[in-house]
């Protein structure tokens, strides 16, 4: 059993999370900012379907990426090269959430509810949400968006409407990584295109000691706006 939490409340150790299904914490609670940068604090993070109670998750392991980690294939590093590319960061984050938000499944289904995108959008005017955005040949093609307190960033969705779409956001997000001061970027739960893409999955202590090293300072940290080309990028980096 897992237990519920009137709005407002604070959270249960992570340690205290179910093995199956993995890591799930808590149910109820609510979304308001305070509720959700205390999760995010403490390496907790939302996500349940819409016909479902808000359901918390601390998922060991944990799938990660750390500096360095990130793969970038010679086919994908050709794409970043030769595509006309641009990337800007929290310049269209409700067009990015949107996009993350489309069903990609024959059921039309989307875990990103009215709820949860206002959630975001919230803490986006506050400064804790940010995305980062592709153009090619002018027209959106992927990004991605997310959370960040201190040095870590809280990878929550991505997509694709163009081939490598979603690749190149990640690719470009790692690369401005540094001015960025992100240290840790947290892909919550792993799956094949992650792990293939150089994540690693990092046991739910050593995690909870990561965001206490990197999260020493929870003041919400602008983006520079951009826009960016990789190669710009890739010389940075």
């Amino acid at each position: 059993m897992i237990p519920w939490l009137p709005a407002g409340s604070d959270f249960p150790e992570p340690e205290y999370a179910l093995d199956e299904p993995n890591g799930l914490l808590a149910a109820g609670n609510d979304l308001a900012p305070a509720t959700l940068l205390r999760a995010y604090r403490r390496g907790i993070f939302p996500w349940y379907d819409p016909s479902q109670p808000i359901l918390w998750w601390s998922p060991n392991p944990r799938c990660v990426f750390r500096p360095g980690d990130l793969h970038i294939s010679r086919r994908l590093r050709r794409h970043l090269n030769r595509a006309p590319l641009t990337f800007t960061l929290d310049r269209h984050f409700e067009t990015v959430i949107d996009a993350c938000a489309a069903p990609r499944d024959d059921d039309g289904g989307t875990w990103i509810s009215a709820a949860m995108r206002a959630a975001y959008v919230r803490l986006h005017g506050l400064g804790y949400a940010h995305c980062l955005a592709v153009h090619e040949d002018g027209e959106l093609a992927g990004g991605i968006y997310g959370v960040q307190l201190g040095g870590v960033f809280y990878g929550e969705s991505m997509f694709s409407t163009r081939t490598d779409g979603s690749k190149s956001a990640l690719a470009a997000l790692w690369a401005l990584a540094p001015r960025l001061g992100i240290g840790l970027l947290d892909a919550q739960v792993e799956n094949p295109h992650l792990m293939r893409l150089g994540a690693s999955l990092m046991p739910r202590a050593d995690f909870q000691r990561r965001l206490d090293e990197l999260i020493t300072d929870t003041t919400p940290l602008p983006w520079p706006g951009g826009p960016y080309r990789w190669s710009a990028l890739d010389q940075a980096h």
